[in-house]
């Protein structure tokens, strides 16, 4: 009995089949022919899947689904034929996070540092010049907030005006290893208005500088930033937070001090505006010849070389209008005991010596940040003796980089306060 029963279903599925094939190649045939508006020719529509776009997106950093990430990251992406590319970051609740793309053209950087513990989704879409997007996707969790952070000063602090030669002076709290240093730098970025070409310079583990290729332009608006929180920084440690500075640059006042002549020439956006007699070290404490940078400026001060020098050649003697130029003690200052050998004797003991009148004068047309070159004297300053970073020439500077230097294409048109200096040495007179 069972067995009819499954002939005769069987038998009547088959006629239901051969029944829905009639049907449907009469349908096919009427549809043809004619349509419901007096028989002008038809087709068919979304009978087949769209096609894919030409365009693909790949995330790599973040992994999908990836924990304990450093509240640093950025979203490390790469597309195929793609005409338009965005990147999106949102947390857990929705909200966007701002960013923008780094320099290399591969990476999304957000703002800020993202919050400690966590969960976010980045989104990367890439359009193709078929005009269908395709999207990457991405969540992921930061890090707990980690115990050891490094701080990050900068010697600088907002809205200060400097001097043309003014290298951006950035110190950390600990020794960044040298294989971190890289990630360090790419999180370092300098803007100037106008733009100038220039890099950074490791001048030891805990300082990195920047200078231009040249001196900075007069009035320059500069701002430079550090995205360092959350950045692991070798050994455990991290960035405790980002740190931005924004200064300008003020008139260029240059001073260049020759010794054969005994004469210092202060120009002023390249015009002289005062020559200067000057003594400058004897022999036995010669005068640095190279380039410096004016450090600091006190108004007083007393030179107290006793410590050093010991109770014979050691002396205290109060100072006007000092200016320092060296770690060393080498400053620009009044000396009105040496005015009678100024502009034809070196007397001082390594220092810039000119009159009460003169060091007044220069102390009011001077800022932190001025150039002083002097030449032709015993001994070469030594470098890192003082802000010394135009004492080397460009191809020097640059091989202080942890990164390789790519000049920009024109650099005329493309855009490129916590912190204390060295501890001060004994001066000199």
């Amino acid at each position: 009995m069972r067995a009819s029963q499954d002939q005769l279903i069987r038998r009547r599925g088959r006629r239901r089949v051969f029944a829905a094939g009639f049907l449907a190649v009469a349908l096919a045939f009427t549809a043809a022919c004619t349509d419901g508006d007096g028989g002008k020719p038809s087709s068919w529509h979304g009978g087949s899947e769209s096609p894919a776009p030409k365009a693909a997106a790949t995330i790599s950093e973040p992994a999908a689904d990836a924990k304990d990430v450093p509240a640093s990251t950025g979203i490390t992406f790469t597309t195929k034929d793609a005409v338009k590319t965005a990147v999106e970051l949102k947390d857990a609740a929705g909200k966007a996070v701002e960013g923008a793309l780094a320099a290399d053209g591969k990476t999304w950087l957000p703002t800020g540092t993202l919050e400690y513990g966590t969960s976010y989704t980045a989104t990367v879409t890439a359009t193709g010049d078929d005009d269908r997007p395709a999207t990457a996707t991405s969540t992921f969790t930061t890090m707990a907030k980690p115990d050891n952070q490094v701080r990050v000063s900068s010697f600088l602090g907002d809205n200060q005006v400097v001097g043309v030669g003014m290298p951006l002076i950035v110190k950390f709290s600990r020794d960044i290893p040298e294989d971190y240093r890289d990630d360090v730098q790419r999180r370092m970025t300098v803007t100037s208005t106008p733009a100038q070409e220039g890099i950074w310079h490791w001048v030891s583990p805990t300082e990195i500088r920047y200078r231009p290729k040249v001196f900075w332009k007069t009035g320059s608006k500069v701002s430079y930033r550090v995205r360092a929180g959350g950045l692991p920084m070798g050994e455990g440690w991290y960035g405790s937070a980002d740190l931005s500075v924004d200064i300008k640059i003020g008139p260029s006042v240059i001073m260049t001090v020759d010794n054969k002549t005994k004469r210092m020439t202060v120009t002023r956006n390249g015009a002289v505006i005062k020559t200067i007699p000057v003594s400058l070290g004897k022999k036995s404490t010669p005068s640095s010849s190279g380039t410096m940078v004016v450090i600091e400026k006190l108004r007083k001060t007393v030179f107290d070389t006793f410590e050093e020098l010991g109770p014979e050649e050691g002396y205290r003697t109060k100072i006007d209008f000092a200016q320092r130029l060296t770690w060393g003690g080498e400053f620009i200052h009044a000396a009105p005991w040496s005015e009678g050998q100024q502009g034809s004797v070196n007397v001082s003991h390594g220092c810039v010596n000119v009159s009460m009148a003169n060091g007044n004068w220069l102390f009011n047309n001077t800022q932190v940040g001025d150039p002083i070159t002097v030449k032709g004297t015993e001994t070469k300053l030594k470098n890192g003796n003082g802000w010394t970073d135009w004492n080397m020439s460009w191809d020097e500077y640059v091989k202080g980089s942890a990164l390789p230097y790519e000049p920009p294409a024109d650099p005329d048109t493309a855009p490129t306060p916590d912190g204390a200096g060295t501890p001060s040495p004994t001066p000199t007179a």
